[in-house]
């Protein structure tokens, strides 16, 4: 073996070209290990599709790497000497290249970053530069501040990149935000353009058998895996986004329809949150289409706004709170997540719909997850702990750092509004609004306590009426509660009954 005089870990979601550590290191002296552990792919059940997202773009990625002269140590899951745990690799190579430093970015979990810093190793740690704020400025920000809203930080991220701003300063179109022209229902037959694909090759092959061999028990099926694994395959999906969807994903990008699983979405999350793309690059581009005419400023400004400001904010959130975030849960919710959460098997379509497509794709957009499976658990009242592994076993691009402030603060309300100013709960009437699920439902989305009556609606008011008193003094949510209280007393009664039925079902493991 080799002798090394550092050595630098790359982890499965760490595959950028630009990161600090590689403009630190030397390539004539110094080595690069990634490595295949069962620790990381199994901690939750993550979706096979995922897990072969990660390995073979980590495969991908070492061979660029040694093209541009690395010396790479590559571990894959097979390999009978694997210790099983980064930290155990870490140590093995270590002592196996003799080299002098360990060299590591940032996590993108504190479970791993924890488990790092506890690994008895002398590791210099460096920036994760591929964001716009850093840790220490989100925790500068965040400083004296009694709530953190994403609209300040969100203007405060568009000054320092400049991206949509005037020579002057100040915003184009003449507003921050164009988040209410966001929110249009799917035409109908309007339909999203044919989705980008790539082609398995070789070594995605190779790893697919692998992941069949060694994951059968993880929820999610493997075939059909078409995701870009390779940073020229994932600026072609970029591309692809850019050319035929960008311009109408401000209209629709709240809109849900049946068979449509990516309508005008970017599907990029995935290849970003590992590094085959470049935030930087993708809002320049973005802006670049705006101001040459190419996409209306509603399309512009809320991309931008999801990269630079919301996946930035729960990130800083994330590095602020952790670990105490994580054990928050606000309305004491102890409910289990249902079992048809695994199955898709329910009889309503909405929720029937988004599940059944998380299982064969590993994807479901925004809403799908906020307004669909996640308003379902909120109602419900399930343990936050529970819906947030799902969210983070099933989906492609979840992260902790991404999906754990996004599930427990976002959709649970588990941190008391710490981070959304108010809980996104919604009766059967906003997906009714927002997609064409409700004409093929067995149930009846205009009815809230008959038997054949949306499950949503019932329990929508019934969680408004058991969390009243945390709730009802929420400026935003004083009308809601003046409509719940201009209810007739047999109305409320009605509602809460068929509510608490709802709910003894799911805790009989009824399917609904």
């Amino acid at each position: 073996m080799v002798r090394a005089r550092r050595l630098g870990l790359l982890l499965g979601d760490q595959l950028s070209f630009n990161l600090d550590m590689l403009q630190v290191l030397d390539p004539q002296q110094d080595a690069l290990l990634l490595a295949e552990v069962q620790e990381e792919a199994r901690y939750v059940p993550h979706h096979p599709q995922k897990i072969v997202l990660i390995f073979s773009a980590m495969r991908h990625f070492a061979e660029a790497l040694r093209e541009r002269g690395w010396q790479v140590i590559y571990v894959t899951l097979d390999d009978p000497h694997n210790r099983g745990s980064i930290a155990g690799e870490l140590h093995r190579w270590q002592a196996a290249l003799e080299a002098q430093q360990v060299h590591v970015t940032e996590c993108g979990e504190w479970r791993l970053e924890q488990a790092l810093r506890d690994s008895g190793l002398d590791l210099h740690w460096h920036a994760d530069r591929r964001f716009l704020c850093s840790r220490a400025e989100f925790a500068a920000w965040a400083k004296g501040r009694t709530q953190l809203r994403m609209e300040l930080f969100y203007r405060q991220m568009r000054k320092r990149s400049g991206l949509l701003l005037e020579p002057d300063g100040s915003p184009v179109g003449g507003a921050w935000n164009f988040n209410s022209d966001n929110r249009k229902a799917l035409p109908r037959g309007v339909r999203g353009p044919f989705p980008a694909r790539f082609a398995q090759d070789p070594i995605t092959r190779q790893v697919i058998a692998l992941v069949g061999e060694r994951f059968t028990d993880h929820y999610g099926r493997l075939e059909g895996f078409d995701y870009p694994v390779t940073h020229a395959e994932a600026q072609a999906l970029w591309a692809h986004f850019l050319q035929f969807s960008l311009a109408a994903f401000g209209d629709y990008q709240d809109a849900m329809a049946e068979g449509e699983p990516y309508l005008f979405h970017a599907r990029i999350s995935a290849a970003l949150n590992i590094g085959l793309l470049d935030l930087r690059e993708l809002c320049a581009d973005v802006d670049s289409a705006y101001r040459q005419g190419h996409v209306p400023l509603n399309a512009a400004e809320g991309f931008i706004r999801q990269l630079i400001g919301w996946r930035e904010y729960v990130r800083g959130i994330y590095w602020l709170c952790m670990p105490d975030y994580a054990g928050l849960n606000a309305f004491g919710n102890q409910r289990a997540l249902p079992g048809f959460y695994w199955t898709g098997h329910t009889r309503m379509r909405c929720m029937a719909q988004a599940i059944v497509q998380t299982l064969e794709l590993g994807y479901a957009h925004h809403i799908q997850r906020l307004m669909v499976t996640g308003n379902f658990a909120l109602l419900a009242g399930i343990a936050p702990p529970a819906i947030c592994e799902w969210y983070l076993a099933v989906y492609m691009d979840a992260f902790d750092w991404v999906e754990l402030p996004n599930t427990l603060g976002m959709v649970m309300h588990a941190d008391g509004g710490y981070l959304g100013s108010k809980p996104y709960c919604a009766s059967g009437k906003y997906i009714q609004r927002m997609s064409d699920h409700c004409r093929h439902c067995e149930y009846r989305v205009d009815r809230a306590v008959e038997e054949d009556a949306c499950p949503f609606n019932a329990l929508y008011w019934h969680f408004l009426m058991r969390h009243r008193e945390p709730l009802s003094g929420n400026p935003r949510m004083s009308l809601t509660y003046r409509n719940l209280q201009g209810m007739s007393e047999e109305r409320r009664a009605a509602l809460w009954q068929r509510g608490e039925d709802l709910l003894a079902r799911l805790d009989a493991g009824e399917a609904l």
